[in-house]
C-alpha cells in the first residue's frame, strides 16, 4: 500500500530532529520492482541515511548490502566489533554486478512498469466481478489483492485467501497470503514477467476454488479439500483434533 504523499518527509524530519537516522528497507521493493521508481523511497521524494538491500540484489544468490554515507560508516566502525564470514566474496560481487547489468540491458524496470500496470488493470476488472476483492494495492510488480467478506465492513477473509492460494498453486501460480490478518494475496513475480504470463495469472483466480476447509491440528497443518483430495497448506496449531469449517458459497462463487 503506497504511503500518502509527504508522509516520509514528515517522519524523516521528526526522526532527524530527535538525532536519529532514517533507514529505508528496500529488500522487497528496491531494484526497479515498483516500475516508476528504482527505489521505494523515491516515491516519497526523500533521501534516507541508510538503505538496506538483499534478495533481488543477487537474483537468488545469497547477497545483501547496507548503503550509507561515509561519515555514518566511519562512526559504525568505532561502535563495536563486526565481521562477516562471507562478506566481500568475489563470486557474490560478480553476481551483484551481473544483476545490475541485466536490469539495465533488458530494461526490467520499464517492464515492471508496463506489465505491472497491465496486471493491475486486469485485477481491477476482476474486482468489478467479485465482491470478495476489497482492494488492489501496490504498483509495478509489487501487488496485493485484499480479500474481504464484506466490502462495507471490510471483514478480512483469511480462509478464502488460503483456499485461493492453494488453488492457484495447483494451477501453477505461486502467491502467498500476507498482512496481519492474512487476507491479502501477495503477488511479487520476477521482473521479466510478460503480459501473457500476467494474463495467465489473472485468468486463474476466475476458476472455482475449493468448497470447504479443514483444520487438522493433529498433523499441524491447515488443509484444503478440493475435488481430488486433501492438500496441506501451512503449519498451524497443535495436536487437538480435526475441525471442518464450511466456506460460504457467496464468497467463493465464481472464484
Amino acid at each position: 500500500m503506497a504511503l500518502p504523499d509527504g508522509y516520509l518527509a514528515g517522519v524523516y524530519e521528526a526522526v532527524r530532529e530527535a538525532g536519529g537516522l532514517c533507514v529505508a528497507d528496500e529488500v522487497q521493493v528496491g531494484f526497479g520492482r515498483l516500475g516508476e521508481y528504482f527505489w521505494g523511497f523515491e516515491q516519497q521524494g526523500v533521501v534516507p541515511d541508510v538503505v538496506t538491500v538483499a534478495k533481488a540484489m543477487g537474483n537468488g544468490h545469497p547477497l545483501g548490502a547496507v548503503i550509507t554515507r561515509r561519515d555514518i560508516a566511519e562512526h559504525y566502525r568505532s561502535e563495536g566489533y563486526f565481521f562477516s564470514s562471507a562478506g566481500g566474496s568475489p563470486v557474490s560481487s560478480v553476481v551483484g554486478l551481473t544483476v545490475m547489468d541485466i536490469l539495465r540491458d533488458e530494461k526490467l524496470q520499464e517492464n515492471a512498469r508496463t506489465v505491472g500496470a497491465h496486471l493491475r488493470s486486469r485485477l481491477l476488472e476482476l474486482a468489478d466481478r467479485h465482491p470478495l476483492i476489497g482492494a488492489v494495492h501496490g504498483t509495478g510488480l509489487y501487488v496485493g489483492v485484499e480479500l474481504v467478506r464484506d466490502r462495507e465492513e471490510r471483514t478480512p477473509a483469511p480462509e478464502e485467501t488460503a483456499a485461493i492460494c492453494e488453488r492457484m498453486r495447483e494451477l501453477g501460480v505461486i502467491v502467498q497470503p500476507t498482512s496481519d490478518r492474512m487476507c491479502v494475496l501477495k503477488i511479487k513475480p520476477p521482473l521479466c514477467l510478460t503480459r501473457e504470463s500476467a494474463d495467465f495469472l489473472r485468468r486463474h483466480p476466475g476458476h472455482r476454488a475449493p468448497r470447504r476447509l479443514v483444520t487438522d491440528s493433529r498433523c499441524g497443518f491447515r488443509n484444503v479439500i478440493p475435488a481430488r483430495g486433501v492438500l496441506p497448506l501451512r503449519p498451524r496449531g497443535s495436536f487437538l483434533g480435526e475441525r471442518v469449517r464450511p466456506v460460504d458459497d457467496q464468497h467463493l462463487a465464481g472464484m
